[in-house]
């Protein structure tokens, strides 16, 4: 005989009317990627017809997952007390929202880099992954990464995606908006530019927006003045103080591309001091798109990376791993927004 649907429909129930086992049934119904679309489609519609919802409790238990991720910041140095760089607070929004549709919970925490943050979440198994926004110097985060990895912890973080790449990361196309930026300052007739960021094997990011920017000064038939390169960490602070620094070497330059909005905006308030207008006497580009770019005087030109693509690929590189796919590491675009501080 067949087996006759109970008064309160299980997943058994469906199985049986899909013709598939049980476990085909629980994966579908989570939306696992090795359940064919059909499959999936034809399952989910007999769950609907037979008023079927998923118990999360129960089904946490039997796979032993909390179907919580947890975000941590790392803290930056910033003007006020929240140590968060106002980037990844706009990357919040979109990471809360994934999950939400993903039938996720969302744990939220602040941590210092010297804590054993990472023994916490894995030991307590608060969550099933963790995402990582903010690192300050990559060479000393590089450590911790490598723990999380040997550990087998399920983890991905925002930054710079390369060959080297210790586990699931996902970036944007920071050589190619360094290219971009050149190109546009090039364009706007600037042809000695400056880069405030420190472009090294500390700050990866930083490090491929410089390198963009001098090709697209090499493509031009300019020779890149490493005289006007200054290091500078994302910060008004750190701005500032770089452009105070590339003015005082006394070298000419008629345009700036700043490695972070927040340095960008630093170094507007340091070429004002000396009585140099922006962009008339020197031009200048930000990146990130923070809010506060576009209520700066004059309003900044900069690189925005896409919010809403990157705080779905940092739920989804995590997904996979927890169940037991690949993880990707996709780069994402970017896109120029021209404002007033380049003449646009």
């Amino acid at each position: 005989m067949g087996r006759t649907p109970s008064n309160k429909p299980t997943s058994f129930d469906i199985a049986y009317l899909a013709g598939v086992s049980q476990p085909t049934v629980s994966r579908a119904l989570r939306g696992h990627k090795s359940v064919s679309l059909q499959t999936r489609q034809k399952i989910e519609a007999i769950a609907r017809q037979l008023n079927y919802t998923v118990d999360k409790n129960a089904s946490s238990l039997r796979s032993q997952r909390a179907n919580t991720l947890a975000l941590l910041f790392f803290e930056d140095p910033t003007p006020d007390e929240s140590n968060i760089n106002p980037f990844f607070l706009s990357m919040l929004g979109s990471i809360t929202r994934h999950c939400a549709a993903r039938g996720l919970d969302l744990l939220i925490s602040f941590q210092k880099l010297d804590d054993d943050w990472h023994k916490r979440y894995q030991e307590s198994h608060r969550a099933d992954g963790l995402i990582l926004l903010g690192y300050g110097d990559y060479t000393l985060y590089e450590t911790r990464l490598r723990q999380l990895v040997r550990s087998g912890t399920h983890f991905v973080r925002w930054g710079s995606v390369d060959e080297g790449t210790i586990g699931a990361t996902v970036g944007s196309d920071n050589f190619g908006a360094g290219r971009l930026a050149g190109e546009h300052l090039l364009a706007r007739g600037r042809r000695t530019i400056a880069f405030l960021g420190q472009a090294d094997v500390h700050y990866p990011e930083f490090q491929k927006r410089y390198a963009g920017l001098t090709r697209a000064i090499e493509t031009a038939g300019l020779t890149p003045d490493p005289e006007l390169v200054v290091d500078a960490i994302s910060s008004e602070e750190s701005g500032h103080a770089a452009a105070q620094q590339l003015l005082a070497r006394g070298k000419k330059f008629d345009a700036i591309f700043a490695a972070s909005d927040l340095i960008a905006i630093g170094a507007m308030r340091a070429l004002a001091e000396v009585g140099l207008t922006v962009p008339n006497d020197v031009a200048v580009v930000g990146f990130d798109d923070i809010p506060a770019a576009s209520f700066t005087a004059p309003p900044l030109t900069t690189v925005m990376q896409d919010m809403r693509l990157a705080g779905e690929a940092l739920v989804e590189a995590v997904l996979a791993q927890v169940e037991d796919r690949a993880a990707p590491s996709p780069v994402l675009p970017t896109r120029l927004v021209v404002r007033a501080s380049t003449g646009g």
